[in-house]
């Protein structure tokens, strides 16, 4: 049974002001070769919400409810809180819980689904952190992949219907759900999990367990598909599709007059959710001539929270993985050191903002 002596939150990370947007990009896009007037243009992304993202404020406030949970729950331990790419970086919180004499800290990274960028990139930066922590830092283990978990897909099915009912009346009754999730490079896909696959599977399953959620709830059928967001790199690369704003007008040539946007890819906003989502689409949507409303991401819904102490405890009771609402097995709670692994050309075009 694992004894663990503290609880690491593990998130990408944003910039929190104007001066910081231009070194968070160059963080993130480092020995990539991104074009300087392509962060240029990201940039000008953040500067519309005043040089922030939303995610580090989503951050401490799920730290802050985790906490009151975890006292109510009688889980004893620390909370720390690491990002990849901006502070607190993920290092610098490594290298505090070692001069804290942290042991062996169990570790929940904000995103639900395995792939290169969504798990095995953060278990390499793991253990770069733990390197440069020297022979002294803990041992850390990561929570397996929740993509199915009750506590991920009752807050969506619930933020899809209040997005529903926040539609025109004359629209909310025949308006598709459209899933969306951060487009990788084909190549990175075809690469997640031990037989491939693996993230479009996981997805999918997210989608329609959402989707069977509002289903019940409003005692019908409703269309639903899951497409893809944020596009990025050279366009010689083929990346997952079809593209959001490209699925709206089908919906809107097929006589669509509204759809809801489901962020199921997504944890929490940061700014593929409020731009690529909230503005890009949004304006796509009003140029086709369509009501759009977008369903909230978990956040730090109660829900949530409370899943989060669930897969702890499970972590902390050396018990099998439970908690899936689908017909998925639940993942594995460690991953073999190839799983995900992609070439060094499929990680630079995968992560280019």
């Amino acid at each position: 049974m694992p004894d663990y002596d503290a609880f690491l939150l593990v998130s990408f990370g944003g910039p929190e002001g104007p001066a910081d947007v231009m070194p968070f990009l160059e963080n993130v896009t480092r020995g990539r070769g991104v074009p300087r007037e392509r962060l240029a243009e990201v940039a000008h992304h953040y500067r519309l919400f005043g040089g922030m993202s939303p995610i580090n404020r989503h951050c401490r406030d799920l730290l802050a409810a985790v906490e009151k949970d975890f006292a109510a729950a009688r889980v004893d331990l620390p909370l720390y809180w690491g990002n990849r790419n901006w502070h607190p970086h993920l290092a610098d919180t490594v290298a505090r819980m070692t001069a804290d004499g942290v042991r062996h800290a169990v570790a929940f990274v904000t995103s639900a689904y395995g792939s290169f960028s969504g798990c095995r990139q953060y278990l390499d930066d793991i253990g770069a952190a733990r390197a440069k922590a020297g022979p002294d830092a803990p041992r850390i283990d990561k929570i397996r992949h929740f993509y199915d978990h009750p506590g991920f897909i009752e807050p969506f099915a619930d933020a899809t219907l209040a997005a529903i009912g926040s539609l025109p009346p004359g629209v909310k009754h025949d308006a598709p759900l459209v899933f969306t999730a951060h487009s990788v490079p084909e190549a990175m896909a075809a690469a997640s999990g031990p037989a491939g696959g693996l993230y479009q599977a996981q997805l999918s399953e997210a989608a329609r367990l959402v989707a069977g959620l509002v289903s019940q709830a409003e005692g019908r059928e409703r269309d639903w598909r899951l497409v893809y967001q944020s596009r990025s790199g050279p366009p010689s690369v083929r990346w997952l599709g079809p593209d959001v704003r490209d699925h709206l007008a089908g919906l809107a040539r097929a006589g669509a007059r509204g759809a809801v946007l489901v962020p199921v890819g997504f944890v929490s906003d940061h700014m593929e959710v409020v731009y690529d989502l909230d503005i890009d689409a949004a304006e796509t949507a009003g140029r086709l001539g369509m009501a759009l409303a977008r369903a909230a991401t978990p956040g730090a819904h109660p829900r949530f929270v409370s899943m989060i102490t669930e897969l702890v405890r499970e972590r902390m009771g050396g018990q099998a993985a439970g908690g899936t609402a689908g017909a998925m097995r639940p993942s594995r709670d460690l991953c073999h050191n190839g799983c995900c692994r992609v070439s060094a050309a499929a990680a630079r075009a995968g992560t280019a903002t």
